[in-house]
């Protein structure tokens, strides 16, 4: 089996939390270490790998690829670094900036052969999973309208300060709204136009915390929504057919589980308290069905055994450069959409 040699490019919660579990799980991995700054953490965790202390040192080592998990801001910077390199790169959300920078490193790749993949690892959610099943298999029947929501309710500033300084890649736009818009990407391809309302609502925010943004299909709208004023959510996920609904809540474990030190493994990770069901009522063959759903479980392993294919048998990118690049096209058109008050064509 082919050993690909990883490094991550920060440990703080990202490397800790969503990285260093799934690529020490994974026997196609070797977790090399991590470029750290001031803290030196990682050893505490993994003891036979290197804390680096600075990104030259991680690039003149012998490493295949390298996890750029830094404030969003740094990535195309050090993305393309990792590139012209010869390594192999995931990049985290928000992949880059501006749509142009996003353009760059996909071309930059593919010049250099390399495999470029972008880290949105919500597509392995239990509840866009089984939101998935459920369009998939058809019960709904054709969709007419669907409501995607991040919320939460901090009205609270980060203590992180490049996530609060006004800055280019700050704000909700580039955190939480990447998950939406490669969710909505994902399950129905790119829209024909955007309209967003993108807002601050926090005293004393410097930075967008709050968005709107509806996405234009051919034949139903999907609405995609994240705030930090919502006290009692609704269903995260709403997708509505002309045969019937599906509401789900968001009920995902996997980051929860994470936090907490929990391991994860490949039989019971990522299941659902049945308390999060979520509730189809449609029509089927003439009877109607109204009750819970079982969930599937989510599993951020599958990304990372993707990009394992990827390297060693060279198939595509779980998530491509190129599926990084569509979803800056949208916040890219969402800012302009708000700044002009209008719905942008695509």
């Amino acid at each position: 089996m082919q050993i690909i040699k990883t490094a991550l490019l920060s440990y703080g919660m990202s490397g800790k939390v969503f990285h260093a579990p799934f690529l020490e799980l994974h026997p196609g991995y070797q977790l090399l270490g991590s470029w750290e700054r001031s803290k030196k953490l990682i050893q505490e965790d993994y003891p036979n790998v290197k804390s680096y202390h600075a990104l030259e040192a991680v690039l003149e080592d012998d490493v295949d690829l390298v996890v750029v998990n830094t404030p969003v801001g740094t990535h195309f910077e050090y993305a393309k670094k990792v590139l012209l390199a010869g390594k192999h790169a995931i990049v985290e959300k928000a992949f880059t900036t501006t749509v142009a920078e996003a353009q760059e490193l996909a071309a930059l790749a593919r010049e250099k052969g390399v495999k470029l993949s972008v880290f949105q690892n919500r597509r392995w959610d239990s509840d866009l999973k089984t939101v998935q099943q459920i369009i998939s298999d058809g019960v709904l029947g054709d969709i007419v309208e669907a409501e995607f929501h991040f919320d939460r309710y901090n009205p609270n500033l980060s203590p992180k300060q490049h996530k609060e300084t006004a800055n280019s890649g700050a704000g909700i736009l580039k955190d939480l709204g990447p998950h939406l818009i490669d969710q909505a990407l994902y399950l129905f391809g790119f829209p024909n136009a955007v309209f967003a309302d993108v807002r601050i609502t926090r005293e004393h925010s410097l930075v967008d915390d709050c968005i709107d943004i509806v996405l234009y299909y051919d034949t139903f709208r999907l609405r995609l929504k994240a705030s930090f004023f919502v006290r009692e959510a609704i269903p995260a996920y709403q997708v509505h057919g002309k045969k019937g609904s599906f509401l789900k809540p968001r009920g995902d474990v996997q980051e929860d589980d994470l936090k907490l030190g929990k391991k994860p493994n490949l039989d019971s990770w990522g299941k659902e308290p049945t308390e999060k069901e979520g509730l189809l009522h449609t029509n089927i063959d003439g009877i109607i069905m109204n009750g819970k759903i079982p969930t599937l479980h989510g599993n951020y392993y599958a990304f990372f055994d993707g990009v394992y294919n990827s390297i060693a048998s060279d198939t595509v990118e779980p998530v491509t450069a190129q599926d990084g690049v569509r979803v800056m096209q949208i916040i890219e058109a969402a800012i302009q959409s708000s700044e002009l008050k209008k719905v942008i064509d695509l």
